[in-house]
């Protein structure tokens, strides 16, 4: 697992200091990215080693409690199942232990070809560099 804080400023939330939906697909996402450079691969320097793109193919989220202004929360991100060409993670979202909200992204490996993007295997290297631990 990896965990990663935020802060929520106010150009997150609406004029009641409410955080807007979409920005907890925002912080889903870059928990990843944060993840990929826990790992040494910034995004960048993942396409650099292995040629590939990592698509969005599916999204969720539930939300159990709101997140205002000022609030500090972690996200908690692992990998929960792996497939040939696909790996879905979780995102648990939470305040002082209180579960804000749960959050799943399933991402694609594919290579540019011929203007379109296809699918291929995932390398077991790229693997074991996302289910080692942090640190």
């Amino acid at each position: 697992m990896f965990t990663t804080s935020f802060t929520v400023e106010w150009g997150d939330c609406d004029e009641a200091g409410i955080v807007y939906y979409p920005r907890y697909f925002y912080w889903m996402d870059s928990a990843f990215h944060r993840l990929l450079r826990a790992r040494d691969l910034s995004y960048r320097a993942f396409k650099q080693r292995f040629g590939a793109e990592l698509p969005l193919v599916d999204v969720g989220a539930r939300f159990r409690a709101p997140l205002t202004y000022d609030n500090e929360f972690q996200i908690h991100v692992r990998v929960a199942e792996w497939q040939e060409r696909r790996f879905r993670l979780t995102y648990d979202l939470v305040r002082e232990d209180e579960p804000i909200a749960a959050g799943f992204e399933v991402r694609a490996w594919a290579f540019a070809a011929g203007g379109r993007l296809r699918g291929g295997p995932i390398p077991e290297d790229f693997r074991a560099l996302i289910e080692r631990e942090h640190g």
